[in-house]
């Protein structure tokens, strides 16, 4: 996503307008899930900071306030001149010291898998129901369209922004703004469980064919259908999660 342009349109579904007494906090929390759902991928440079407080509502004293946390994380890095801006790092590959199954019950320490994943489930299957009821208005079809075929391009290496990125428009078409926020909150705590798992090329498979079927579905009308493949899909990635884990 090398224009800034095409990066702000990817990321409308998670940066919002913050909150007057939380502005740092807010904007630093959006940013961050914009980095762990790879919305903006190693290498790739964040929208201009103009455009990141004019979407997020905040001063550029307060955004430069929240990508130096990020710096000194580790997490992003600034260059100067013609070509500069602010850079995502890359994060330690699969196979790297610190990633797999041991980095993977690490993350884990903290969170209640079980009540992610079930959180996450329904919002994927009420996304999806609501999507085929109201119908995806406002060019959303031509969007739909547009991310399944991004998903079907994609090599293994980008396969799970783009799966994200197809995961969010359907929440965003969903009509709720409540439920986007919601599943992006939680769709970035499991892509950073996803992190540590390797990409299994049947799994991805099988997976497009089923986002071949939600799209279908949801373009068609079909509720019903939307929301039992989006329960099937949700149920392979629990099982993918938990199979790592015993």
């Amino acid at each position: 996503m090398a224009e800034d342009g095409g990066t702000a349109d990817a990321l409308a579904p998670v940066l919002r307008p913050v909150h007057a007494g939380n502005g740092f906090e807010e904007a630093l929390e959006q940013i961050l899930q914009v980095l762990r759902l790879g919305l903006v991928g190693p290498g790739e440079r964040l929208p201009a900071e103009r455009m990141l407080a004019e979407r997020l509502r905040i001063s550029r004293v307060v955004l430069r306030e929240v990508l130096k946390v990020l710096a000194d994380q580790g997490l992003v890095t600034s260059r100067r001149g013609r070509y500069g801006g602010t850079f995502v790092l890359p994060r330690p590959a699969a196979g790297a010291p610190g990633s797999g199954r041991a980095e993977l019950r690490r993350r884990m320490a903290d969170t209640d898998l079980d009540d992610v994943l079930r959180f996450r489930e329904v919002l994927e299957v009420g996304a999806a129901g609501l999507c085929a009821q109201r119908g995806p208005a406002d060019g959303g079809a031509e969007r739909l369209r547009a991310a399944l075929t991004a998903t079907g391009d994609a090599p293994p290496a980008e396969y799970r922004r783009h799966d994200t990125l197809l995961h969010l428009t359907l929440a965003e078409l969903s009509g709720s703004a409540t439920l986007r926020a919601q599943y992006a909150s939680v769709r970035a705590r499991v892509n950073d469980l996803l992190d540590c798992v390797p990409l299994l090329v049947r799994n991805l498979e099988h997976s497009q064919r089923q986002h071949t079927a939600l799209v279908e579905a949801v373009l068609q009308g079909d509720a019903d259908a939307a929301r039992e493949t989006m329960r099937e899909h949700c149920s392979g990635t629990a099982a993918l999660l938990r199979g790592f884990l015993s």
